[in-house]
């Protein structure tokens, strides 16, 4: 379990940090673009008030407030299942992703009333319009890796025969 805490922590530290850094450290708030590594990575400033790829966007409080329930309700589900039972270092790594990835961008919501969304990944000839951060990659990573080590530890049911 402490791993996962560990894992958390690192995320959120990671990504507060990133989002500080190059929003107002670099001045990406006022600037709204800077080329990286054109074009494969670039700073793109969105402020993000729904969900992936902005799905569930308003201008409403209520879904500002809605999104940072869900996205604490999930965390604390998360927690408390992987708290539950042992689990290999792999699902307490996810868990870990997972977590952190949403508390930061809890923390985005609560600050800004939106998350900050700076990172743009595109290649020669197709430029992609989205932009995300760090917690958004550590809870995709977070979620896929629940889904794909979960189970994995469990011993294989056993045949009964009937004599």
């Amino acid at each position: 379990m402490r791993l996962a805490v560990k894992v958390a922590t690192a995320v959120l530290i990671v990504d507060q940090v990133s989002k500080y850094t190059v929003v107002h450290g670099l001045g990406l708030d006022r600037k709204l673009a800077m080329e990286v590594l054109p074009p494969w990575i670039n700073f793109r400033m969105a402020w993000n008030q729904g969900v992936n790829f902005g799905l569930f966007s308003g201008q409403s409080d209520w879904t500002r407030w809605a999104l940072i329930l869900l996205a604490l309700g999930i965390s604390v589900w998360v927690w408390l299942w992987v708290r539950r039972e042992p689990h290999s270092a792999l699902v307490q790594v996810a868990a870990g992703l997972l977590i952190g990835g949403a508390l930061g961008n809890v923390v985005d919501r609560l600050l800004y009333g939106a998350v900050a969304d700076f990172l743009n990944l595109s290649v020669p000839g197709i430029e992609n319009p989205y932009s995300f951060n760090v917690a958004d990659i550590a809870i995709f990573a977070g979620a896929a890796g629940l889904v794909l080590f979960t189970g994995r530890d469990a011993a294989p049911p056993t045949k009964t025969r009937k004599r």
